[in-house]
């Protein structure tokens, strides 16, 4: 059968299978299915999206399917990521919804779905939704016009997300702190400006002007060289870069160096246990984690626990054992106490108060750590071979491996959401980084054509 969920929600590109206006429909009315909708009143969706053209097409196929079926749609219009997930529990809705392909270009969407708690949905539930779409034609006949659901546009979505961010940090005073911010022409181009605004922090607004097609174009977290430039222009105190949807966030220090999610990691844990507030005194990271954050959080008596790639398997493994904060190199970062998936905005506002509080710049506080050299190469590949079935690239691998040892690592793994290899190699000198990586790289480029 085909499957339309990945690792995160439903992805590609827009107007092609499966990102099209009928499954979009579908996919609408078998959320309604599987959530119980019977009737106008009885179940409610929080429906946000980023700022590509294409979100219009989703979003009015996505509520015509959902109130086909009996079920209330609220649409928030362009809003982060985390955003959505908050209101989705705040509103009291059954399920959350967001239109967004994340940092990927304009002409690909998605389709995210959380649950009523604000959470990722489970394999199950994903299951449950995708056999629905591909299984059998959704028949809405017994939902008559006196029972269909209604759509409700939520013109104050954007200033209840914001109260609640600025809380995070006791809506402490910013001023004093000049900022870069890069939004990615995406979907915090006006809740991010005005959050940090409204905390007195002089804000330098950079990419907030969307216009369908320039999201993440040369901007946002994947870019982070743009934002680190315009702080150096002007002057300012930290660069912040969100990515397309907002839920991750890449930062630049006075100078424009680049801070990654594991720094951001690494100082917050550190803070977080000098204040009681790190729970069972652990860090969550995924297996892309550099080794040298490991060596960091082992100063600190920090434990670090590694999960699969994908912010979705840190969360589950917060909540499952009770952790407060996790995260992944890419700046998916996760407070466990304030959010149920990764929000640019409130790691933002965690770094900008931990700058505030001890009166230190981010670079002083991004040394807390210090990076083993490691280089990530990403190819575009035909198919997914099975990598146990590609007989040279295991012999390399199990070479570099044993020259590495516990001085190194590798992780070569298929991405979730693209049709690519990517590959990972970690070690103490930047040479032997660069040998085994071309190694690796060469033996699985000629065994996956």
């Amino acid at each position: 059968m085909d499957k339309l969920f990945g690792t995160d929600g439903i992805r590609g590109q827009a107007n092609c299978h499966p990102i099209t206006p009928e499954i979009a429909m579908q996919v609408g009315k078998s959320i309604a299915r599987v959530f119980g909708a019977s009737g106008h009143g009885s179940r409610r969706a929080v429906l946000g999206k980023d700022t590509r053209l294409s979100g219009y097409m989703l979003e009015t196929a996505l509520t015509s399917g959902l109130v086909s079926m009996g079920m209330d749609v609220f649409l928030v219009g362009p809003l982060p990521t985390p955003a959505v997930a908050r209101l989705t529990k705040s509103m009291g809705a059954t399920v959350g919804i967001m239109l967004t392909a994340s940092h990927n270009p304009y002409d690909d969407n998605g389709i995210k779905i959380f649950d009523q708690e604000g959470f990722k949905l489970s394999d199950t539930v994903e299951g449950a939704i995708e056999r629905h779409v591909l299984g059998s034609e959704l028949n809405s006949e017994h939902i008559r016009s006196d029972v269909m659901g209604k759509a409700y546009r939520i013109d104050d979505a954007r200033g209840r997300y914001i109260e609640f961010a600025k809380g995070t940090i006791g809506n402490l005073s910013l001023s004093g702190i000049k900022v870069v911010l890069d939004c990615a022409n995406g979907a915090a181009f006006k809740i991010g400006p005005w959050i940090f605004e409204e905390l007195g922090a002089e804000v330098v607004k950079t990419f907030a002007s969307p216009d369908g097609y320039n999201i993440n174009n040369g901007c946002g977290a994947m870019h982070p060289e743009t934002v680190g430039a315009a702080v150096r222009e002007h002057k300012a105190s930290v660069g912040i870069a969100f990515d397309g949807d907002a839920d991750r966030v890449i930062f630049t220090d006075a100078s424009g160096a680049v801070v990654d999610g594991d720094r951001i990691l690494a100082m917050c844990a550190i803070d977080f246990k000098a204040r009681g507030l790190l729970r069972r005194d652990t860090l969550v990271v995924t297996t892309m984690s550099n080794l040298g954050l490991h060596d960091a959080m082992a100063r600190h008596s920090i434990r670090v626990v590694s999960t699969a790639v994908g912010d979705r398997y840190v969360i589950e493994r917060m909540r499952h054992d009770g952790y407060s904060l996790g995260g992944e190199k890419s700046g998916h970062v996760i407070f466990g106490d304030y959010a149920t998936t990764g929000d640019g905005i409130i790691t933002a506002l965690q770094v900008l108060r931990l700058m505030k509080q001890t009166g230190l710049p981010l670079s002083e506080l991004a040394g807390c750590m210090a990076e083993y050299p490691q280089k990530l190469v990403s190819f575009a590949v035909p198919k997914r071979r099975p990598l146990e079935e590609l007989p040279r690239y295991q012999q390399v691998r199990k070479a570099a491996q044993e020259a590495l040892g516990d001085a190194g690592r590798i992780v070569v793994r298929y991405s979730g959401t693209e049709p690519k290899l990517r590959v990972l190699v970690e070690a103490k000198d930047a040479a032997t980084v660069d040998a085994w990586t071309e190694k690796l790289v060469t033996v699985l480029k000629e065994e996956t054509v």
